[in-house]
């Protein structure tokens, strides 16, 4: 049977054995709440714990070792599967939503916009308050959102994911790297229509109109269409294909800002900060000045752990100085290099002189690179863990560089597919161009990498 049946088979394998996803989804919620909710409860771990016999160690290590890193990966790997069997968070709003008050969308909720605002915010606020180490933090940050997923799905849509569409912090991360998956569920629009009478519907719970179903950006690959009017099925397609055949009208300037300004720039300062020598030396500069103008107010560190971290027994305490540098290293850090990786783009479509390929479109191109530093800096948490448990890293270095290697290459490949004017001398020159927007992040991630 060919590959491609295959997929088929096994998307409509997923529809047919519906109840056992949705019994997996109600375990995985279990589990979430009891690692969420219980370690914040649990003394500190003693300094001869361990991952495998500390609930309290164990519990940061899935959610930030093993669940974040590998759930970026897998979108890049399968699609927004995680997202339509798996996310504690969509099963919930769903939920909610099937036995809310069921009023529809209002205008503001569908603003492009919340996206990056909530990625932003919450990455912001995560490194504030240590959400990587402390469960305490994570309990706040991700259980917020959970309550704000539940309190959405209360009052809006009926059986949807409104939440998930339109507010999650994740999902416009989620959808930009689903575009590069080599599997997606994709509508075939002829057959669709040949399909006589009527059909029963399908209640796509994150709202795709499955008629036009081709990119895999927004649906949450559950397998409930799958076959539906024999017309939606499971395919196969070249990886990254989906971002060299999408017109300029299906790219939005909000998503390309959320990969310029959010997952380059924001996330990989997000990442950086604590090991930055940059920021050791902006922090020193700043306390040195407080100190020579008798200004101490910024340097007590009496902040709650619900603003910034606050854990005096573990000899963890930011000072208000702290806060502010987080916050100008991440923010400021972050819109540098989203804004030096935007002109060269945009330099790159002013270049190329083509009206089907803006600044937007040529910006997914850089998404290999992009899911891939996201995929390294969540998985420094992993290795600091690992290492604390005397796991042999030495093949980290060859691993992380063989990561690094293939987000370039594949993005430089994707844009060179990509800025095809006829022009020779144009193309050599929007190619320069978009050459430098990939230098910026590239250059970046192999300085923390193999020189901090």
């Amino acid at each position: 049977m060919p590959a491609r049946s295959w997929l088929a088979a096994l998307g409509e394998a997923m529809r047919e054995h519906s109840r056992a996803i949705v019994a997996l989804q109600w375990i995985v919620v279990v589990a979430y709440f009891v690692l969420l909710l219980v370690p914040p409860f649990m003394p500190l771990p003693a300094q001869d714990a361990h991952l495998y016999d500390n609930l309290r160690l164990f519990a940061q290590f899935a959610f930030w070792g093993i669940w974040w890193p590998f759930v970026m990966l897998s979108m890049m790997a399968m699609g927004r599967v995680w997202c339509g069997t798996l996310c504690p968070e969509g099963t919930l709003t769903e939920f909610a939503s099937r036995h809310g008050l069921g009023r529809a969308i209002p205008r503001w909720l569908r603003w492009e916009g919340w996206p990056f605002i909530a990625f932003v915010a919450t990455t912001v606020y995560g490194q504030l308050v240590s959400v990587y180490e402390y469960p305490e933090a994570a309990a706040l940050v991700l259980g917020g959102s959970s309550i704000a997923a539940v309190a959405v799905g209360l009052v809006y849509g009926k059986g949807k994911r409104v939440w998930c569409r339109h507010l999650c912090p994740a999902n416009g991360v989620f959808s930009l790297l689903a575009r590069l998956a080599p599997v997606h569920f994709a509508a075939d629009e002829e057959a669709w229509r040949r399909q006589p009478g009527r059909v029963p519907s399908i209640n796509c719970a994150p709202l795709v109109d499955l008629r036009h179903l081709k990119s895999a950006a927004a649906c949450h690959a559950c397998g409930r269409c799958a076959g539906h009017r024999g017309a939606v099925a499971l395919k196969a397609r070249v990886p990254g294909s989906e971002i060299l055949q999408a017109p300029a009208s299906q790219i939005t300037n909000a998503e390309a800002t959320v990969l310029v300004f959010g997952v380059i720039g924001i996330a990989s300062a997000a990442f950086l900060w604590s090991f930055s020598p940059w920021f050791v030396a902006m922090k020193l500069a700043a306390a040195a000045w407080l100190v020579d103008h008798n200004a101490f107010l910024l340097l007590q560190d009496n902040a709650p752990w619900w603003i910034l971290t606050h854990y005096p027994r573990s000899q963890d305490v930011f000072t208000w100085l702290d806060g502010l540098c987080i916050l100008a290293f991440i923010l400021g850090g972050g819109l540098a290099l989203g804004s030096a990786v935007y002109a060269a783009l945009r330099l790159a479509a002013k270049l190329a002189t083509d009206a089907a390929l803006p600044w937007r479109r040529i910006a997914l191109a850089l998404l290999p690179l992009a899911g891939f530093g996201v995929f390294l800096g969540l998985s420094m948490l992993t290795l600091a863990d690992l290492k604390a448990e005397r796991v042999p890293l030495g093949w980290v270095p060859w691993a992380r560089a063989a990561l690094l290697a293939a987000g370039i290459a594949w993005s430089a490949w994707l844009g060179w597919r990509m800025i095809v004017p006829r022009d020779p001398g144009r193309r050599a020159a929007a190619l320069a161009a978009y050459a430098l927007a990939l230098s910026f992040p590239a250059l970046l991630w192999s300085v923390a990498l193999f020189r901090w």
